[in-house]
């Protein structure tokens, strides 16, 4: 099909074809430049990329102390059944765009294709920049969960330790810079590192499952686990809002959508492998996310336990009041540390092949610099150091305020959102007519999916940027405790 050619950030209609070569015997790639990275990645591979970084029941696990508030474990589990199906929207029409257009530039390049040559160059600007910056956020978090999961590995194994932010932030550091050597000096070795997370992912998740379902001597009711939303609404807020609210928690599991788009341009088949691994990962991770909220939920005999400082890992609770062992409770940490290694790596890569995209593009300062890719490692080095640099200095906002490391990385949903929804509103506005069909098509139901998309993105950013306390809450703290409440947005 006839592509856009990239002039200097903008993409043109060119006369070179997808599929055809350079006459130095480059390929063409579908968003119009010459092949530079290897195309290592199956179907497999992509999976595992999709179901590692997004490493959902995880991501859930680690922020249950936060979730359990917005309406106790019924709210984390209906809210995650919310997100799971609102992601499923937006995944429709991502899908569409990658079997189109695959890119590693992703939204930024559709957002550009979409707003049409007069407002195409600015879109795409803004959107990948918002892409970019709501990823390096994402990277942090779980930089922080797989950082926080090896401190409690040590605390659980050694009595009479206390940890502190700045174990935490030297552990994150050792976790950021691992996976950034890993990416750079065993660019082959990565898709393994990928399958293997997906192993863990889930026959890891398989065994926490089962583990903490029938070791506990003593099991919640059904009623808590089920129906005890009004009784545990710690918001504020009224039942409503507070679930609206409370769905970020679950978005924030299984919000990972656009990760494996970045990968486009080292997939073997991308127009057909990057939507099914898309909808691979959303319902692995669903289910996985699901069942471990219930298990959790039934596992829970003391709430007391969800109530540590942010340097804790209260998940860790969790497991020994399920267990009554620390030696379950390691190895069960031991997984969770595992596959957020492997997470980390597959997320340090979507980021910096985000970054290079834009270098290559000339969106970014010295991009002839950063858009370098090594012949030797076939990686782009200097772009994969950028995101270690920028993700150690957001990691280190914890030692100073861990409310604003909270509200930075949980303001990732909502970034990332945002920079879906460009090219979604976008390709509406231009009629669905500036992208040729590819093998995943919506065809006559178009329109309506992406107006509902649209619809859901604007509703639930609204709601997620409510404060996670009602004003009426945060009065009644501070004439209790006479100190100022900390709240994420």
């Amino acid at each position: 099909m006839e592509v856009e050619k990239v002039n200097g950030g903008i993409l043109e209609k060119g006369d070179i074809t997808e599929g055809e070569t350079t006459e130095q015997g480059s390929v063409i790639n579908a968003s119009g430049h010459t092949d530079q990275l290897t195309r290592q990645y199956g179907l497999v591979g992509l999976t595992g990329i999709a179901v590692t970084v997004n490493n959902a029941w995880v991501v859930l696990g680690s922020s249950i102390s936060v979730s359990i508030l917005s309406g106790g474990i019924s709210g984390v589990i209906y809210g995650l059944i919310v997100a799971v199906i609102y992601y499923t929207f937006i995944g429709l029409s991502i899908s569409e765009f990658a079997s189109s257009c695959p890119s590693s530039g992703g939204v930024y390049h559709w957002a550009t294709i979409a707003a049409g040559p007069k407002w195409g160059r600015v879109t795409g600007f803004y959107t990948g920049w918002i892409n970019f910056y709501g990823w390096m956020f994402g990277l942090a978090s779980l930089v922080q969960v797989a950082a926080n999961a090896g401190v409690q590995c040590y605390a659980t194994v050694t009595p009479g330790f206390s940890p502190s932010a700045w174990h935490v932030y030297v552990a994150y550091l050792i976790v950021i810079w691992l996976s950034t050597f890993v990416v750079i000096f065993s660019n082959r070795l990565v898709p393994y590192t990928q399958k293997l997370g997906l192993f863990l992912v889930v026959a890891g998740g398989l065994v926490t499952i089962i583990i903490v379902a029938v070791m506990p001597s003593k099991h919640a009711s059904s009623d808590f686990v089920w129906n005890s939303f009004h009784e545990n609404n710690l918001t504020g807020w009224n039942d409503g809002v507070a679930f609206m609210v409370g769905i970020l928690n679950g978005a924030f599991t299984i919000g990972t959508l656009d990760a494996i788009t970045h990968m486009a341009e080292e997939t073997k088949n991308p127009k057909k492998d990057l939507p099914r691994a898309i909808f691979l990962y959303i319902s692995i991770g669903g289910v996985y996310a699901l069942a471990f909220a219930i298990v959790l939920g039934y596992a829970i005999s003391d709430l007391s336990v969800l109530q540590g400082n942010s340097n804790t890992f209260p998940l860790a609770g969790i497991y020994h009041q399920a267990t009554g062992s620390a030696a379950a409770t390691f190895a069960l940490l031991f997984i969770i540390l595992i596959s957020s290694l492997c997470c980390v790596i597959g997320t340090v890569l979507t980021n910096c092949r985000t970054y290079w995209s834009l270098a290559r593009d000339q969106a970014v300062p010295f991009s002839n610099y950063f858009s370098r890719v090594s012949a030797k490692l076939g990686t782009p080095v200097e772009s994969t150091l950028f995101v270690a640099v920028i993700a150690s200095g957001i990691g280190a906002i914890p030692l100073g305020s861990s409310v604003g490391f909270s509200n930075l990385t949980g303001s990732f949903i909502i970034i990332t959102t945002v920079s879906y929804a460009i090219p979604i509103v976008s390709n509406v506005l231009s009629g669905r007519k500036r992208f040729s069909p590819g093998p995943f098509h919506l065809k006559n139901f178009g329109y309506w999916i992406n107006g509902l998309t649209i619809l859901l993105i604007v509703v639930f950013d609204v709601f997620f940027c409510f404060r996670k306390y009602s004003l009426a809450r945060v009065f009644s703290e501070i004439s209790l405790t006479s100190g100022s409440l900390r709240y994420a947005v």
